[in-house]
């Protein structure tokens, strides 16, 4: 098995008990990358792994669910005993360090360069984390948003992150073995540009571009993972599971 993905939390927009908000840990080829750091992540990160072990980071996208947790583990590396070895590499938008600095009441970036090494993401970006090659493309949301292909040893990984439907995703995810894909609405506003996938959106996906498993997260309020699920699945046609915190897929 070239890829494992480790799921950390699923809920959305907001965590519930036993279900933090998006995040998971992926390894490939000794190395480890926390995708996503979504609220209540940090915590379940450190069941899974020492998280001074991390090779990198990857933030899809500057929502509270999916990178707000990075406060916590700049408190854990800076001042809770989680001593890195050297500065860890954030692959986010680029406004993601000014962001945690405001968190932070902190009037630039400087005060995190011991802990942080902030590396701004692009549509097209692609990098090698020890054998594990993570490529980006930009998706359709309403804030600047990516998702991601990671391939190692022949196996694919692809990730929605937060996204509308839109041909970078089918991009992504063309072949993956497996694709981590939201289901958050229900179904779209008449009036509203798609800004992220109903269950039918994500199974439409998930057949056009031939995967091999769809794990369908970020749930939303109007939807239950069961039901979001099953819808999913029968559009995609092919195998189909709900992504639930603990879980580890192996490929």
């Amino acid at each position: 098995m070239a890829i494992a993905l480790t799921v950390l939390g699923t809920a959305s927009p907001h965590p519930q008990p036993g279900r933090p908000c998006s995040g998971h840990l992926l390894r490939g080829g000794g190395a480890e990358v926390w995708v996503d750091a979504g609220t209540g992540t940090f915590a379940a990160l450190q069941e899974h792994t020492d998280p001074t072990r991390l090779d990198a980071i990857w933030v899809s996208h500057l929502h509270a669910d999916h990178y707000a947790d990075l406060t916590a583990a700049l408190y854990g590396f800076a001042h809770g005993g989680l001593t890195l070895p050297a500065p860890l590499p954030v692959y986010g938008p680029p406004e993601l360090a000014r962001r945690l600095a405001g968190f932070f009441g902190q009037p630039d970036t400087g005060f995190m360069a011991g802990v942080f090494d902030f590396r701004p993401l692009y549509d097209g970006h692609e990098e090698r984390v020890g054998e594990l090659v993570l490529r980006t493309r930009a998706v359709v949301h309403d804030v600047e948003a990516y998702g991601l292909r990671a391939e190692c040893g022949g196996s694919v990984l692809a990730y929605s992150g937060d996204s509308g439907p839109c041909p970078a995703l089918d991009e992504l995810a063309s072949g993956a073995d497996l694709f981590l894909c939201e289901a958050d609405v229900d179904r779209h506003g008449e009036s509203e540009r798609p800004v992220h996938l109903t269950p039918e959106d994500a199974g439409a996906v998930a057949r056009r571009a031939g995967v091999g498993e769809l794990l369908v997260t970020h749930v939303g309020p109007t939807l239950t993972p069961q039901t979001a699920t099953a819808r999913a699945a029968d559009a995609f046609g092919g195998r189909t599971a709900t992504a639930r915190e603990g879980g580890t897929r192996a490929f």
